[in-house]
């Protein structure tokens, strides 16, 4: 079985241009070089294999992969599902090191910070930068925030591996990491003094015996300076080097730097890179000795790290609809204990016509249970409840990824927030499932007809739910229902198609050799279908059990489980309606895909790009980034953004940049709501012949015509006020545009204005007031969430802070280390030619 993780990053192109600092090692492969994600990656399996050789050895089990350069993720997940006696997770392995990669990158966003480079001879400052960040991710970790630990440890990666490319280390023979730059109880010794002599300059592009003969004899540390609009450094220091750094150029002239095979010091490249891999892996044992294994686990994602949150309905009598809602909530809960796809997590909000919350946290399967059958009722006259609210609270507090059931059977009284719930969710990537009962009454009472839920409620809960890769369930066929959650909740899920249309049409996919259980929904007011397999064998929708598959049917929605024999090919569904319906095709695999927007950048020889925290821009074009890790190999032949409702189709042209890595450009973002489609062919070693593939996002997106300016400052104290000034803007309708801010900081202080006020086409100024808890935990991660809605709701954009709370005076700026420039973060890439 093929295990891979297809990891997707969305870049739009854009004219701003911010100076970049010297980048350390590449980001981008190029002539040979060992890039930052290279490094990280193998350092990541060097001390997964390690940890699991251990564990191998005290249970008295057999562990014979080699620990070596040749590592891939497929062989250390297998050699790990060994000595733990479980199946341990190569997708969100893959996946946890594509996050802290990503955040390794973008600490290139850092301008002009020398402390984050190890450039100028800033030696103090960039040792607090890594102790913090290490101190940041043991308190993520102890609070079960893996993503924030991920971030965090991958902007302490970047500075540390930066430190044997930038420095002398190397130069000065050195045959093991500087242990001294992740132990702040050790002294900074042999540092050379400001008005030390260092460098002598090179002889043309010979830099080779560059550094002073009485430096390297009395191993004094230095590293090089580096600037890109001034040529002034101290007399007689190394500059960094290459044809960005103006220092270079004065005498001494050339530079240090190992950042590649090219650089002024690139001879010595595969060593300093070596260096880091075994820094890194010094940093990662220190992280594993201070929290445990199981912990460790998680945050490699080797372990499982999910959180399954539910948003329960407690209007009403305690009757049968509280019943049916218990009944299958413990089902979800019972399915998935003792499973890999137990949560580590479990949190409820209630809500009820007049509020919703608070939001109950527990570790524990029983202790979820006795929350919820404890939850009392309440009865008002309103059977119209804060669902929206419930579920906004839900995916503000939960991490991101947690898979979400909304228990009701009653209407939203806050509709109007759907366009923020649509916001987060894709913010957070969770994914949004509503258990609805039936649509009559809670009890055999003869209630108001208002109770019931109409057509337009029903379409509410089953549009939020589409944006998320969720499910609508009527809980009232508990055949069917029970079907359905057990489909939801099944490891692994991935979609393979989703469509929307009111007019007949014919759909093609293909089904792969990784896929397994795979399963057809088609939702809607009766419509026709007929399914075709790769080998032309057909089922009408009307045959309940036929060659194909098993056909369960209940009010608009039929559940069609394919046969388990014969799957891979090109299938083909015939629909024949004149009324809206969606098709959904889902099935378990290893192959996972995920998408991130960034903005990119181009001058010169140089690219760069930074993970962008809002929505796109409408119209514009953009790139999209598709990296590909773990196992065998794929080749991504499409890539497509496709209208959610409707035809439209956007190409992207596709260039490779790296073994699995390519770039994708696409001439504009779509209207309207869109989904991401990958099509390729899968190079399974456990099959004879290559097979094709496709993947889509889950997730839908929508672009905007609004921007939400942040401030770069992000670092703020526990109990002192901070204020954050935003600006947004329209090139569109002017008029009252709503405003909201949100934490996932429980109990943080908060003020902002309800409203702005902008004229067509221009823009407003606002400011954020929090002040988070006296006793909030130095290197606590926080992320502060800006929305502006057009009048109407005619538009909406947000754009994400992430803030850490810190009691020191240095300049780490936490576990969410990023640039905030108009809403993204910027990080550079150098190409040296």
């Amino acid at each position: 079985m093929v295990s891979l993780v297809v990891v997707a990053v969305f870049l739009l192109q854009g004219a701003l241009f911010q100076p970049p600092q010297a980048s350390g090692f590449k980001i981008l492969p190029a002539d040979g070089s060992l890039t930052h994600q290279q490094i990280t990656e193998a350092a990541f399996l060097r001390k997964m294999a390690e940890v699991c050789r251990d564990v191998a050895a005290a249970r008295g089990r057999d562990f014979t992969l080699p620990i070596n350069s040749k590592l891939t993720p497929t062989a250390v997940q297998r050699a790990c599902s060994n000595s733990y006696s479980s199946l341990l997770k190569i997708p969100t392995f893959s996946l946890a090191i594509s996050q802290t990669s990503l955040s390794n990158a973008a600490v290139d966003g850092k301008l002009l910070s020398t402390a984050h480079h190890f450039d100028n001879e800033d030696f103090k400052n960039g040792r607090d930068l890594i102790t913090q960040g290490i101190a940041a991710v043991k308190v993520s970790m102890k609070q079960g925030r893996y993503l924030s630990a991920r971030t965090s440890l991958g902007a302490v990666c970047h500075t540390l591996q930066d430190f044997y490319s930038h420095s002398n280390w190397v130069e000065l023979g050195s045959t093991a990491p500087f242990s001294t730059l992740i132990r702040p109880d050790l002294p900074l010794n042999n540092l050379a003094g400001p008005n030390t002599k260092i460098c002598k300059s090179c002889v043309g592009k010979d830099c080779s015996d560059n550094i002073l003969p009485e430096i390297l004899q009395q191993k004094i540390l230095t590293s090089g300076y580096f600037h890109l609009f001034s040529s002034n450094k101290p007399e007689g220091k190394c500059s960094h080097g290459g044809f960005l750094d103006r220092t270079s150029s004065r005498d001494p002239t050339g530079g240090i730097n190992k950042d590649g095979i090219s650089s002024n010091h690139g001879f010595l490249h595969q060593r300093a890179a070596e260096m880091a891999i075994n820094a890194t892996v010094e940093l990662l044992e220190d992280i594993r000795v201070a929290t445990g294994n199981q912990a460790f686990l998680q945050l490699m994602g080797l372990n499982q790290t999910s959180v399954l949150a539910f948003v329960f309905d407690i209007t009403g009598d305690l009757s049968s609809y509280i019943s049916k809602a218990k009944r299958a909530s413990f089902s979800i809960i019972d399915s998935r204990r003792g499973t890999s796809e137990e949560p580590s997590e479990y949190i409820l909000v209630p809500f009820n016509n007049q509020d919703s919350g608070p939001l109950i946290r527990t570790g524990n399967a029983d202790t979820f249970k006795r929350h919820i059958n404890s939850l009392s009722t309440s009865v008002g006259g309103n059977f119209s409840d804060m669902a929206l609210s419930g579920l906004l609270l839900t995916l503000t507090q939960a991490p991101p990824s947690s898979d979400i059931f909304v228990f009701t059977d009653s209407s939203a009284k806050d509709s109007e927030l759907k366009s923020a719930v649509e916001g987060m969710i894709e913010i957070t990537k969770s994914t949004v499932n509503f258990l609805l009962t039936s649509f009559s009454s809670r009890s055999g009472k003869n209630i108001s007809s208002s109770r019931l839920l109409s057509q337009s409620d029903i379409q509410l809960y089953r549009d939020l739910a589409h944006v998320s890769g969720g499910q609508t369930i009527e809980v009232t066929d508990t055949r069917l229902s029970q079907a359905i959650i057990t489909d939801v909740i099944t490891a692994d899920l991935v979609t393979v198609l989703e469509r929307s249309s009111a007019k007949a049409d014919n759909f093609s996919f293909f089904l792969d050799p990784s896929l397994s259980n795979v399963t057809v929904y088609v939702t809607g007011d009766s419509p026709v279908f007929i399914l075709y397999s790769p080998t032309g064998v057909s089922q009408s929708g009307s045959v309940a059990d036929g060659p194909l598959g098993s056909i369960l049917t209940v009010g608009i929605l039929r559940r069609v489980k394919l046969n388990s024999d014969n799957q891979t090919g090109e299938w083909k569904i015939s629909i024949n309606s004149t009324r809206f319906y969606s098709l959904k095709i889902i099935g378990q695999s290893t192959v996972d895909v995920l998408f991130f927007f960034v903005e990119i950048f181009e001058r010169g020889h140089e690219d760069s790009w930074g993970q962008s925290f809002t929505r796109p821009f409408i119209g514009r074009n953009a790139t999209l980034f598709v990296s590909v890790t773990g196992g065998d190999s794929v080749t991504v032949t499409d890539v497509l953004l496709v209208e959610a409702s409707g035809s439209g189709v956007v190409n992207g042209s596709i260039k490779a940049v790296g073994a699995t890595d390519f770039l994708v450009n696409v001439d504009r973002i779509p209207e309207g709501a869109f989904v991401v489609q990958l099509k390729g062919v899968l190079n399974d070693s456990t099959q004879s012949l290559p097979s094709q593939f496709q993947r889509q996002s889950p997730t839908q997106y929508k672009g905007s015509r609004i921007t939400i300016t942040a401030q770069l400052q992000n670092i703020t104290l526990p109990g002192v006020p901070f204020s954050l000034n935003f600006t947004v803007a329209s090139n569109t309708i002017g008029g009252n545009y709503t405003i909201r801010a949100r934490t996932d900081l429980v109990e943080t202080d908060m003020s902002f204005p309800s409203s702005l006020i902008l004229v067509a086409g221009g823009s407003a100024q606002g400011s954020i007031n929090l002040t988070v808890p006296s006793e909030t935990e130095s290197g606590t991660a926080v992320t502060l969430s800006i929305e502006a809605e057009a009048p109407g709701s005619t538009d909406l954009n947000y754009a994400i802070v992430l803030l850490t709370v810190s009691t020191a005076s240095a300049i780490f700026s936490g576990c969410y280390s990023l640039c905030m420039c108009l809403s993204f973060s910027c990080f550079f890439v150098f190409h040296f030619v």
